[in-house]
């Protein structure tokens, strides 16, 4: 297989020519609250009484359970571009797995990448850095635009979800999301209350332990994932090199690719988002198309779609 040699060394682009007009609109208060409070609970992680290994280690495989498979392989993937195909049971799992990340429900999630795919860096996109950095990596979320924001957008872009009971039914009861998140932390606490108090024989030892849980395993394993995420909104459309000459500025990104399990392999998926694999160079490591793979092994997967040049050799 061969490639285009790159089109552009790293670094930033020069946007000062390029800014994309946009009017702003109202605040939108029910992203900015649960947002900035939990940038704040983040916090908690410096106090000594609520460091745990037991919690950096969920932190650390939450990020993986909830951000890579159900953010990553769930949202994106299967539900923004249809590279692959699960047994509904698994796909309902994965996508609670998402909601746990708090970033939406899958039909907006999905309407949001399908438009930004659509009018990439261009006059539309929900969150372009040629508008500014801050605005594609956070601030897109605070203001309320007719052009992402409005049941007309999710009816055009994720109709298929729509039309699927399971989605529907969060999409009319946005709430459960906050729900959903809510109880995942509960169980965290009941976990590590319970296994402190095992362990230690006092109640105070297994608080501590519930309490450390709840503030590294989800809050801020959620903000981790929040920034992994929208790294790949400002960060790969900023800073890196391009194997192809897209028509829109995304890039390849080495950093936000280790920490998103390949999603930072961002040129190669704008120039192929049906693949179910961001990997085009044997170093560009997509960990998420592995999953899939290994998903596919177990009989898990199915109609796993290879990048284009493999389709185009399966055509003859």
């Amino acid at each position: 297989m061969s490639f285009p040699k790159n089109l552009a060394l790293d670094g930033a682009f020069s946007s000062s020519s390029t800014r994309i007009s946009r009017s702003r609109g109202a605040i939108l208060w029910a992203y900015l609250v649960p947002i900035f409070t939990l940038h704040l609970l983040a916090i908690l992680a410096v106090a000594p009484w609520l460091f745990s290994w037991a919690g950096v280690v969920a932190l650390l495989v939450g990020i993986h359970v909830y951000g890579n498979l159900g953010i990553n392989l769930c949202y994106h993937r299967l539900l923004t571009h249809r590279s692959f195909a699960v047994p509904k049971w698994l796909e309902y799992t994965l996508a609670t797995f998402a909601l746990c990340c708090m970033q939406d429900t899958p039909t907006r999630w999905v309407a949001t990448h399908r438009l930004h795919h659509n009018h990439s860096d261009e006059e539309g996109d929900p969150h372009s850095p040629l508008d500014d950095f801050v605005w594609s990596h956070i601030g897109w979320l605070f203001r309320k635009s007719p052009a992402v924001h409005d049941i007309a957008v999710y009816q055009k872009y994720a109709r298929d979800l729509l039309s699927d009971p399971f989605y529907f039914f969060l999409e009319k009861r946005p709430y459960w999301v906050g729900i959903v998140y809510f109880a995942h932390a509960a169980v965290y606490f009941l976990a590590g209350l319970v296994a402190g108090r095992w362990y230690s024989g006092d109640w105070p030892a297994g608080l501590q332990l519930g309490a450390s849980l709840v503030v590294w395993g989800v809050i801020v394993r959620t903000v981790a994932v929040w920034h992994i995420t929208w790294s790949v909104n400002s960060l790969t459309h900023t800073f890196g090199y391009r194997n192809y000459a897209t028509s829109e500025n995304s890039r390849n990104n080495w950093l936000v690719a280790l920490v998103s399990a390949g999603e930072g392999w961002h040129n190669n998926h704008h120039q192929d988002p049906a693949s179910a694999s961001v990997q085009h160079r044997w170093w560009e490591f997509d960990l998420t198309y592995y999953t899939i793979q290994a998903l596919a092994a177990l009989g898990l997967a199915s109609r796993v779609t290879p990048p284009r040049h493999i389709r185009r050799e399966e055509r003859g």
